[in-house]
């Protein structure tokens, strides 16, 4: 019993519980199976129903209160002291929205209650929406504490399943929905809530630095990638011949011993630092090396203004604040607005339903792989070559620019190998950002700046998913059913969001010229410690 409770409170515990929150909290990214639900039976037109997938990308975008929130209850020493206190609470307080949002989504769509107005099903997907900050601000800034030498890869990991809860859904959505997105909303509600509630009280922080972290983060992400190329393969024999549901039952089953397996690194890992323990090496610290970086005091001309404790007054009174949000804005923004309407597009291309459906799975792995690869590589070239993480943003932008033109191209296969592009750098720069922020502004306030600046995504979203992909669909559809078919519908609009994605890439590129200084000193600072 003691060995077991040994085990329960370490950081690889409170990894693994954090995995399978993030596995099946992503249900905004599968706002494309029961869209088509939502805009027939609220009666929707195009722009509404933008308009309403708006409020969910603001809901889950918006964390300032989430990220305040975290801070006073979970910032101290270890976060861990009272009851009431720690990232559990912040994820039961997320928990709370979560069922209460798709609670009342479910009874709209299904009938059980009579078809609420416009602005009140608003709030509610506002709210579906706004768990997610809580979970994230709880999971990732754990994880950024937890693993600071490598918040990178920490931060690629944790975003990376968040991502890929996508794909993960449409699985259960499959199996256990029979393709009726009314009972995939129910199972919203129901299933992931209590997998949550299960396992929040195991994520706590560990302010220390473990000789072998890398060597377990490589065995997290090791594993990482066997789900990501495991769920691939299942995607596409779905796809090209077809699954019974004997089959969708038994792959289900592998995917959730896949997703246990994290359990596994928290055992070894505990076994080898207490072996480490036991034979007087002790190789934990206190201090971080590359993220608690010291405070500077650049020259005037470089104008960087960076510490290791700004709250979110003082970082947005710097330029750099405003460049991140910018790029965040052009790049953000239309990433989110292409999967929004991602199944949209693809029927207007006349796209089958499992097609369709594989859109929606294959844009989380895309997601992830973004995600998970930003992270983990920005990290290596960060310490091995002294790449600041800008310069990844920049290119990462740059990527996503072409996937939009890809996408407009109207091209045989344009929107499966578009939306891969797209996903890839979309899912980047979830990884990249928190990173950025937490080594520029500091970890003590990182989960209110970081929200602060994924602001600039729902902004973003809004403009390019109302004002540009809405109205222009809207333009060219039918009057009589709000229907059009054909690559006119949507080639405009991609290509106005990859001009935009191109403006991000020039201001993440201002960034890197402005903080290069800044993290040669960071990567100087690690080296001779």
């Amino acid at each position: 019993m003691q060995r077991k409770m040994e085990i329960a409170n370490t950081k690889w515990v409170a990894a693994a519980a954090s995995i399978w929150i993030q596995s099946f909290s992503g249900a905004s990214y599968t706002f494309g199976i029961y869209s088509s639900l939502l805009k027939s039976s609220q009666s929707y037109d195009q722009s509404t129903l933008d308009t309403v997938s708006v409020c969910k990308d603001i809901g889950a975008n918006v964390g300032i209160l989430s990220g305040l929130f975290y801070t006073a209850v979970a910032s101290g020493k270890s976060g861990n002291g009272r009851f009431f206190s720690g990232p559990w609470v912040v994820i039961f307080v997320g928990l709370l929205q979560w069922f209460v949002g798709y609670g009342f989504i479910w009874m709209a769509t299904s009938g059980v209650i009579e078809r609420p107005p416009v602005a009140v099903m608003c709030f509610f997907m506002f709210l579906a929406g706004h768990c997610q900050p809580f979970f994230n601000t709880a999971i990732v800034v754990t994880a950024v504490r937890n693993f600071s030498d490598y918040g990178g890869t920490a931060v690629g990991i944790m975003k990376g399943y968040i991502g890929l809860s996508g794909a993960v859904l449409v699985q259960m959505y499959h199996i256990f929905c029979k393709g009726d997105p009314t009972n995939y909303l129910l199972l919203l509600a129901v299933v992931p809530s209590l997998l949550i509630l299960t396992t929040m009280p195991f994520v706590r922080t560990y302010d220390t630095v473990i000789a072998n972290d890398k060597k377990h983060l490589n065995g997290l992400s090791t594993i990482s990638l066997i789900i990501v190329t495991y769920l691939m393969i299942v995607i596409l024999v779905e796809n090209i011949i077809g699954m019974s549901m004997t089959m969708k039952i038994c792959s289900f089953t592998i995917l959730v011993l896949l997703l246990a397996s994290p359990l596994l690194v928290a055992i070894r890992a505990h076994r080898e630092e207490k072996d480490r323990f036991m034979s007087l090496d002790f190789p934990v610290t206190e201090k971080t090396t590359l993220l608690d970086a010291p405070k500077l005091n650049p020259s005037p001309d470089v104008n960087v203004v960076m510490s290791n404790d700004m709250d979110v007054l003082q970082a947005i009174r710097t330029t750099n604040f405003w460049l991140l949000f910018t790029a965040m804005l052009c790049g953000m923004g239309s990433g989110l607005a292409t999967v929004n309407n991602i199944r949209q597009v693809g029927e207007s291309l006349r796209y089958s339903t499992v097609q369709l459906n594989s859109l929606v799975s294959l844009w989380s792995i895309w997601n992830f792989l973004g995600r998970f690869g930003s992270g983990y590589i920005s990290d290596a070239y960060l310490h091995s070559h002294g790449w600041p993480r800008p310069v990844f943003m920049a290119i990462t932008l740059t990527l996503m620019a072409i996937g939009h033109v890809v996408m407009a191209s109207g091209l045989l296969g344009s929107l499966y190998i578009g939306s891969l592009i797209v996903g890839l750098a979309y899912g980047s720069q979830w990884a990249l950002m928190p990173t950025i922020t937490s080594e520029i502004f500091g970890i003590r306030h990182m989960g209110t700046i970081f929200y602060t600046i994924s602001i600039a995504s729902p902004v973003g979203s809004y403009f390019f998913s109302v004002k540009v992909i809405g109205y222009l669909y809207d333009q060219v559809a039918s009057v009589d059913d709000h229907s059009c078919y054909g690559n006119h519908c949507f080639s405009t609009s991609f290509v106005i969001m990859a001009a935009m994605a191109m403006l991000g890439s020039l201001v993440a590129f201002v960034l890197f010229l402005r903080t290069k200084k800044f993290y040669a000193t960071l990567v100087a600072k690690r080296i001779l410690k």
